[in-house]
């Protein structure tokens, strides 16, 4: 009778990972032993990942032994928004089927919105370690109601779902924090593309405005992903326990360990 419970308790858990992987959410594997999740970045509007690139070279190379892949959006990455999340959704599985546990997601500016998204739409609680969004406008950018409102024909998809407000992003604050896996939302009060800057505040998400760590440091939004303060911040999260906000105290220790000066 044993041999047969146990038999049964086998088959039982073979089709639950079967069903799971009809539905579209394929089994989560084990991770290789020794192997962290690997780590995803998500470009922003207009899908170029030149900074992620440098960001991932530097997450590589910091002997953490993370891998770290930047995703390349479909078409010019300023199409809809929900596609790109579709997009991000097959690059996780695919690190999920490669032995990886529960993945890191990194969005960069609208990169975060995607990231939301994904988080909403494919479960990302069970499939995120963490999620961490550099200047995200997650409650819309004024500069793309101004688009919509002025030249509306030159206002692609992911243009008018970034207007504050819009249905898409209406759907998204609807969600709470008790559905999403812990994360980590930096942004810049020198920020020009997104306004206001604190459209990357999220509730129930550890809210670092740059300058809170270090005063007076200058940081524009196309600095956001290789400035060493946010380089240092990623790096040490990455290999922390638990989210927690950075210190004033911190800024010279964290600058060093993103690779300036500390100064």
């Amino acid at each position: 009778m044993l041999v047969a419970v146990l038999a049964l308790v086998v088959v039982a858990v073979a089709v639950a990972g079967t069903l799971r992987g009809v539905a579209g959410q394929p089994a989560v594997p084990p991770a290789a032993v020794g192997r962290p999740g690997d780590v995803l970045l998500v470009p922003g509007y207009g899908g170029s990942t030149t900074a992620l690139d440098e960001l991932a070279g530097r997450i590589a190379t910091a002997g953490s032994g993370f891998h770290a892949t930047v995703v390349r959006l479909a078409g010019d990455g300023t199409g809809d928004l929900q596609v790109q999340a579709n997009v991000l959704n097959g690059y996780v599985n695919q690190a999920l089927a490669r032995g990886s546990g529960p993945v890191t997601v990194i969005g960069y500016s609208a990169g975060g919105v995607v990231a939301w998204l994904w988080d909403v739409e494919y479960d990302g609680v069970a499939k995120a370690r963490r999620i961490i969004t550099l200047g995200s406008p997650l409650h819309g950018a004024d500069l793309a109601a101004v688009g919509a409102a002025d030249a509306p024909g030159a206002c692609p998809p992911a243009c008018e779902e970034l207007v504050p407000g819009s249905s898409m992003l209406h759907r998204l604050q609807g969600t709470g924090p008790a559905s999403r896996p812990p994360w980590l939302s930096l942004w810049t009060t020198d920020d020009q593309v997104v306004q206001p800057p604190d459209s990357a505040r999220l509730p129930g998400a550890v809210n670092v405005p740059l300058q809170s760590v270090c005063p007076g440091l200058s940081i524009g939004h196309g600095q956001l992903p290789t400035t060493p303060l946010v380089v240092g911040i990623v790096l040490r999260t990455l290999h922390s326990t638990a989210l927690s906000s950075p210190r004033p105290s911190d800024c010279h220790s964290l600058q060093s360990l993103g690779g300036g000066s500390g100064g």
